[in-house]
């Protein structure tokens, strides 16, 4: 019934996305080349808001949960599991006081109305997945952004979207060149529950009325502790809020 229902409501979902699209793409120009990035900041969190809300005419569901007293002006790394696209406008739009500036392919920053203009004029780092010399350097540019600006960063540590839900082993080399030039950031990992639930069958049809969770967890401190150490940490801690078997050291 959901895959059924998924015909019908798929084209509504996809029209709603597209046009915010194109609607907030001039805005971002007039906003960032005007007024500068705190008015391009804000149209791109009200641009998510809106994503956001496109997920709703399918009967899908978000639940954000926040329960941590998160520090504001410090550097935070958002360390998540990765289970769809779906997964990031829902992030941008709840943590958006922490100005978290996503790591992404840089196919994206070419092509996409608004999308592609926040991810080459908002902050974020866009690597070259076949150039490792240019996916660290980009990486490392961010981490001065966010210790110059008190920025944080969203990292999915995965490497590649989890088609099941399953949690794949983390690879602590982004972690660790942030930290490297931001050592005073602070680790908090972040739980996605379900969003791959909305792309299970394929881009067309979307699946519907699927309850989707976003939970964020307690924060870790690294202390000067090794990168992989911190990173497993926050692997497991995600591991345990989805009821998954907790990853050991290889």
């Amino acid at each position: 019934m959901r895959k059924f229902l998924g015909y019908i409501l798929s084209p509504v979902h996809y029209i709603l996305f597209g046009l915010m699209l194109v609607i907030f793409h001039p805005i971002q120009w007039i906003c960032f080349n005007v007024f500068g990035y705190k008015a391009h900041k804000r149209a791109v969190d009200i641009l998510n808001f809106f994503l956001v809300c496109t997920y709703y005419p399918l009967g899908n569901t978000v639940t954000f949960i926040n329960k941590q007293n998160l520090p504001i002006g410090r550097p935070i790394i958002f360390i998540t599991n990765h289970q769809s696209l779906y997964d990031i406008p829902v992030m941008i739009w709840h943590l958006r006081k922490y100005h978290a500036k996503f790591i992404s392919k840089i196919e994206l920053a070419k092509g996409i109305p608004s999308i592609s203009y926040n991810l080459r004029h908002g902050g974020a780092a866009n690597i070259d997945r076949k150039d490792p010399r240019q996916s660290i350097t980009e990486i490392a540019k961010l981490g001065t952004r966010m210790k110059e600006n008190k920025w944080s960063a969203m990292i999915f540590p995965e490497g590649t979207r989890s088609k099941d839900g399953k949690v794949k082993t983390f690879k602590p080399t982004g972690v660790a060149t942030l930290l490297k030039k931001c050592p005073e950031a602070l680790i908090v990992p972040l739980a996605i529950n379900n969003s791959w639930k909305m792309v299970r069958y394929g881009a067309y049809p979307l699946s519907t009325f699927q309850r989707m969770t976003w939970e964020v967890l307690k924060p870790i401190e690294p202390e000067k502790r090794p990168v992989e150490e911190v990173v497993m940490e926050a692997e497991n801690k995600i591991r345990k809020a989805l009821g998954q078997e907790p990853a050991t050291a290889n």
